[in-house]
Order: C-alpha cells, then sequence, then structure tokens
C-alpha cells in the first residue's frame, strides 16, 4: 500500500524545523527521524509502505524511524495514498445550539460610507417591500427568547446589537438587555452583549450604559483624519473623524480597561485602495486614540470598485502585498511584546496564535448558521447580519423558529469536504473557505470558496506559524493566555467580532 504525504507547511525557528499539518491542524516538532520519514513520503503518489519498511530494517535508527511513521500518521500528516478523512463529511449533532444572535436593530445609518455593503454597489438585500426601518422592542425581546430556547446546554450565551447605524435605535438595545438579563438570571446562564457603532452618537448616557452592562464594543473607525474622511462621510459629504474622535476618547476612558479585567474596545479598520500604511493606521489609533486592540478587515467589494483593494499579487506588491508587508512588521512588534510577557493590540494575529494553539480545525469558516444567527428588523433569521434580509438565505422567523432542514442543508453544503479546492490546502484548518458573504458577493454563491485570497491566506497563516514558533520556543508561558480562555475566548470572539 501507498501513504502519502497530507497537506502540510514546513518551517523553521532559530534552526528547529517545525510542521502544520492541515488535516489536523497540529503542529508537530521535526526531529532528523520524522524529518527524514516525511520527506520520504512527499512525494507524487506517495511511496510504498511495504517497500520502505523493508529498506530501513537494517538501519542503525530502523526504531526510531518507525516510531517516527506512526506519530506522523497519527497526526494526519501521512495516510493511505487518496484516503479522505473520515469525518470530513459529518455535521455536529442537529439541532445545533445557538449561543449568539446578532440582532440588526436598525437598517438605517447616518453615514454613507462609500464601501459598505449594506446600501452601497454590493447590496444583496432582496428588492420588494419596504422593511421596517427599526427593529420594535417586541421583536427584541422575541430575539432574545428564542436565543434562550435554542441555547440548549449552552452555559454563556451573547447578543450582538448591529445596524446599520445601531446607535440610532439605543432604547430598543437597552430594553433587550434588560430583558436578556432578567432571562439569564432565570436560566443560570451568563449573558454578554456587544455592539458596534461608528460612534457619531455616543453620548454620556449611553457611554455609561454600556460600562455598566459590561459591553464588547466594536467601533468601525479607518485610522487619522485623512482615511477616516475619505470614505467614512455623512450624507452631506462631510467627513466624520472630527465628530468621533472627542466621543472615542469619552469612551475609552469609561469602558474598564482588559488589565483590569474589563474587555477591551476594539477598533475595526475597512482597508481599502489608497488607505494609510497598516502600521502608521495601527499606531496612530493605539497611540494617539488608545485603543487596546485594532482589527483589520480588507474590503470585501468586487475588484471593479474604486476602493476595492486587487487580490492578484497578494504575496508580492499590488494591495493585498502591501496588506501583508503591514501585517509582517506588526507581527514583528507583537512577537516582541510577547517575549517580554506583554499585550499587544493587533487583534487579527492574536485570535490567529489562539487558534493555532488550541488547534483549532474548522470544518466552517465560522458560525453563521452554526452557533450564530442574524435577526432582520422585522424578525427574519438569517445566516449572520449581512444576510438577514436576504429571502434566498433565511432561515426562518421568529414566528415560526429555525427551519432546521434548511439550516442544515446549508451547512451540509458549505461544509469543507465540499470545497474540493481547500483539500489541497494546508490553511484549511484556519479558513475553511472563507466568509460566505463574500462569496456571494464575488461569485453569486456563498458555497464557494474565496479562490481570489487563497495565497494571501496561505502567507497569513504562514506568518502566523512563523510567531507561533517563535514565541513558543523563547516564552512558552506567553502562550498558555489562550489555554486559559479556551471557550470562554471563543465565546468572546462571537460577541466582539461581528463587524461591519
Amino acid at each position: 500500500m501507498n501513504y502519502s504525504a497530507s497537506p502540510f507547511h514546513r518551517f523553521e525557528s532559530d534552526g528547529a524545523s517545525f510542521v502544520y499539518a492541515g488535516r489536523s491542524a497540529a503542529i508537530v516538532a521535526l526531529d532528523a527521524a520524522s524529518s527524514a520519514v516525511l520527506e520520504h513520503f512527499t512525494r507524487p503518489g506517495g511511496a510504498d509502505l511495504d517497500a520502505w519498511t523493508a529498506s530501513i530494517r537494517a538501519h542503525a535508527d530502523a526504531t526510531a524511524l518507525r516510531e517516527a511513521f506512526g506519530e506522523l500518521v497519527s497526526v494526519g500528516l501521512l495516510g493511505p495514498t487518496g484516503e479522505v478523512p473520515a469525518a470530513a463529511e459529518t455535521l455536529p449533532p442537529m439541532p445545533f445550539p445557538v449561543s449568539t444572535l446578532v440582532l440588526n436593530v436598525t437598517n438605517k445609518c447616518n453615514l454613507s460610507c462609500t464601501y459598505c455593503y449594506e446600501y452601497g454597489q454590493d447590496k444583496i438585500t432582496d428588492v420588494g417591500a419596504k422593511k421596517a426601518p427599526r427593529m420594535s422592542l417586541e421583536t427584541a425581546t422575541k430575539s432574545i427568547e428564542l436565543l434562550f430556547a435554542e441555547s440548549a446546554g449552552q452555559r454563556e450565551v451573547s447578543v450582538t446589537f448591529f445596524g446599520g447605524e445601531t446607535l440610532l435605535n439605543f432604547d430598543v438595545i437597552r430594553g433587550a438587555v434588560e430583558h436578556a438579563e432578567a432571562r439569564a438570571r432565570e436560566s443560570r446562564k451568563r449573558v454578554s452583549f456587544a455592539l458596534t457603532t461608528n460612534a457619531t452618537l455616543l453620548t454620556d448616557e449611553i457611554i455609561a450604559f454600556l460600562a455598566a452592562h459590561r459591553f464588547g464594543v466594536n467601533v468601525s473607525i479607518d485610522g487619522a483624519r485623512a482615511d477616516q474622511d475619505r470614505h467614512r462621510v455623512f450624507q452631506s459629504g462631510k467627513g466624520s473623524y472630527d465628530v468621533v474622535v472627542p466621543r472615542i476618547l469619552k469612551l475609552l476612558a469609561a469602558m474598564p480597561r482588559a488589565k483590569d479585567g474589563g474587555r477591551p474596545v476594539g477598533a475595526r479598520v475597512t482597508l481599502t485602495k489608497g488607505l494609510a500604511d497598516v502600521v502608521e493606521t495601527f499606531r496612530h489609533l493605539t497611540q494617539d486614540l488608545s485603543f487596546e486592540s485594532v482589527g483589520f478587515a480588507p474590503v470585501t467589494s468586487a475588484e471593479d470598485r474604486e476602493w476595492a483593494l486587487v487580490a492578484s499579487g497578494a504575496t508580492a506588491g499590488g494591495d493585498m502585498g502591501r496588506v501583508l508587508e503591514g501585517f509582517r512588521a506588526l507581527a514583528k512588534d507583537y512577537v516582541a511584546a510577547a517575549l517580554r510577557n506583554e499585550s499587544h493590540g493587533f487583534s487579527n494575529l492574536n485570535d490567529l496564535l489562539g487558534e493555532l494553539h488550541r488547534g483549532t480545525n474548522k470544518a466552517h469558516p465560522c458560525g453563521a448558521g452554526l452557533g450564530l444567527l442574524g435577526v432582520s428588523t422585522e424578525g427574519e433569521l438569517g445566516l449572520c447580519h449581512r444576510f438577514v434580509e436576504s429571502d434566498a438565505h433565511a432561515l426562518g422567523d421568529l414566528e415560526h423558529g429555525i427551519d432546521q432542514e434548511k439550516r442544515a442543508r446549508f451547512l451540509h453544503s458549505v461544509h469543507v469536504s465540499k470545497k474540493i479546492a481547500c483539500h489541497d490546502c494546508f490553511a484549511r484548518p484556519h479558513c475553511s473557505g472563507g466568509c460566505y458573504h463574500e462569496a456571494y458577493v464575488r461569485y453569486q454563491d456563498a458555497t464557494q470558496p474565496n479562490l481570489h485570497y487563497c495565497d494571501w491566506v496561505r502567507a497569513w497563516t504562514a506568518l502566523g506559524l512563523d510567531c507561533y514558533a517563535e514565541i513558543a520556543r523563547k516564552n512558552p508561558a506567553f502562550l498558555e493566555r489562550f489555554e486559559e480562555s479556551g471557550d470562554r475566548a471563543r465565546h468572546e470572539r462571537a460577541t466582539t467580532e461581528t463587524t461591519a
């Protein structure tokens, strides 16, 4: 029988060799024996196991080589040629419990951001009858009831408030929070809240409420004045930077800091063509405005949009290549901080390192339709906040509940085992094909993998592995923070990373 190596990525740190297994997400340190075995079976069509076994019988290290072979098989790096992993087609037991609801409390916004998927050229909302501009408190409380009813076995649930500009419907947010907290006490669950805002409507009253209820807050801001005012403008065309900065500073001063047990207020930067250097933007947001956490999201618009980042040449020059270089510079700073046992605000790398350390192996790219659902202003249930008014992706409504059959069909259709192009990619455990919404915008099919970003995702994952190896070798204690977080970290990310 022939055995072959499954997709992997080999990398080094200070002369030590490692390999990342694309099937199991295991990170394996290679010694001389395991390196030799892996090299032998990494060839087109694999190599005959019986022939190899016979060839090493007289070898001085035969025992070590046989043990190395067994270890590589056990972590999924080696297997019978052409074999499909046994669990590749499986879904979790259905109906899978819901732990996060994203309530789109309004579909209106007081800004007119040019790249917005909700109002711009990439809008996917179905044309037809006008939708309610704001969610009623009755709809919000029904949503909370559905969350608690559908979260069987979950000790923690989360509610994320979204828009439009979320704070245009603050009264409903307040009422929903009060109802959710009462239900949590009754059911002995823990409930947490998150909110994404453009910061234009933050008041002292709202800030005090967010702090009192320990909200996770993400502020959509694209950097310094020139970058913020390029696309994030009011309907009059006036830039928003001078309006939001005083409000952001008040928010940051009022919210408990992470070092004091609070949840960091994150800045969420939409990267567009012509935006300032990533490092420059990061430093402005962390040093000048004092954000503890900054995450970057390349705009998902099609490449013919004037603000779109071109993915071609993603790892060498071009728009996405420049983004990667900026990420590389921030990663270097992150590692230096980690070796001093200090936190760093580059949330993209922080999240990636957490996944690598925990051995996260995704069958689906995110929780959309799985542990997370979106709710429209009128109570329609969608895959996530980006699909709530798209009938083609609806998964029920508050009156009739979740359409479990449709939900299961969708999850089956987007399982990574169905994405043939992903099968030979070492970054599969981290990416699993990418965002459904982006696939729908790009290919008019949410089930398709985002092939236009594959090279970039592989390069980014490889960079994360380099960082992980250096930290693991020089200050492994730093990585313990990812162990301590465990399920709680995943829960926190579900509440704070649901961004526009």
